[in-house]
């Protein structure tokens, strides 16, 4: 193959490594916003899978006080009837009897006295258990609503994880196989200019040997240039806020457990929530996947990959398109 007939397919390869390089950089965006809500997901499951656990004890608790307050009322409601039979049977003899029977007035009071004092204590007793029990049973309904809504949140919860988590293992594997894809295309690129080096030397050489000059067939340069990434379509019920975007360029990870990277932009929660997806004039496309202690309200850090492009874009004022 000529040196002229490997700069076709060549050139070719290089527009599809391009293109490859884009999409993978769109889809490590996508990525970093299933991973920035997969992590919300996760820390709200636990925290509603802690409130059942705390709803469920406080639910056992009750039952244990309704069954001890039951009990109670029971208990007390004999007494009473105890108490009002020896009152009855105390009030077939006349108080006259009763004093006549007594050691002294004193004495006869006295027994009449306790006898109304030990039923009154025994109704009292009957009468607070009695509300006591009519208390718990609200209790145990408000308490079983709530247990109801909290499940239910739970089992929501559970759902968006799951789903969440197939999203990010989908994405995770068509990253991995446009990465396979660009590795394929860059070797195939190596394998043709290898082959138009030896068909340069083999011109070269018979040249040489006809005492012939002839101008050499241009060798192909390999573009080295980062390829522009895309910006998306404007979605329906896409929004747009203008904000104060500052550059960046510092190694780590995010607030959300990720590593830095192109397209990164830390937000303030409260106004822009974390794993949106946004488009930045003079950027790209980002997602919000970071916070900072200075990042609040309408302000945002974009990430570069080195100091001087982060102080090239330095402060500037830019209305963004939330997707």
């Amino acid at each position: 193959m000529s040196a002229a007939g490997a700069a076709g397919p060549a050139s070719s390869l290089r527009r599809d490594v391009s293109s490859l390089q884009a999409r993978t950089h769109l889809a490590l965006l996508d990525l970093y916003a299933i991973d920035t809500r997969l992590h919300a997901a996760q820390r709200r499951l636990s925290a509603l899978q802690v409130e059942s656990a705390r709803l469920r004890n406080e639910q056992s608790l009750l039952e244990q006080q309704a069954a001890a307050t039951t009990k109670t009322l029971a208990s007390s409601r004999n007494t009473l009837g105890d108490d009002l039979r020896m009152l009855y049977k105390q009030g077939d003899v006349s108080a006259f009897a009763v004093v006549l029977g007594a050691q002294s007035l004193d004495d006869a009071v006295s027994r009449l006295d306790e006898l109304t004092t030990v039923a009154d204590e025994s109704r009292q007793i009957v009468q607070v258990a009695t509300e006591a029990q009519a208390q718990l049973a609200v209790l145990r309904t408000s308490l079983q609503q709530r247990r109801s809504a909290v499940e239910a949140a739970v089992a929501e919860a559970r759902r968006t994880t799951e789903a969440l988590a197939a999203a990010h293992s989908e994405r995770t594997g068509f990253i991995a196989s446009l990465r396979s894809a660009k590795r394929l295309k860059t070797s195939q690129i190596a394998s043709l200019q290898a082959v138009a080096r030896r068909a340069e030397h083999r011109s070269d050489a018979l040249q040489a040997a006809a005492a012939a000059a002839a101008p050499s067939a241009p060798q192909p340069v390999s573009d080295t240039s980062e390829p522009p990434v895309p910006a998306p379509p404007v979605t329906v019920g896409a929004r747009t806020i203008t904000v104060s975007a500052t550059g960046y360029s510092i190694l780590g990870r995010t607030a959300t457990g990720l590593p830095t990277g192109w397209g990164v932009v830390a937000v303030d929660p409260s106004v822009i929530p974390l794993g949106t997806r946004m488009t930045i004039p003079g950027y790209g496309e980002g997602v919000a996947a970071d916070t900072g202690g200075n990042v609040r309200g309408n302000t945002i850090d974009l990430w570069f990959p080195t100091p001087g492009q982060a102080g090239a874009w330095g402060r500037r004022t830019v209305t963004v398109t939330l997707h």
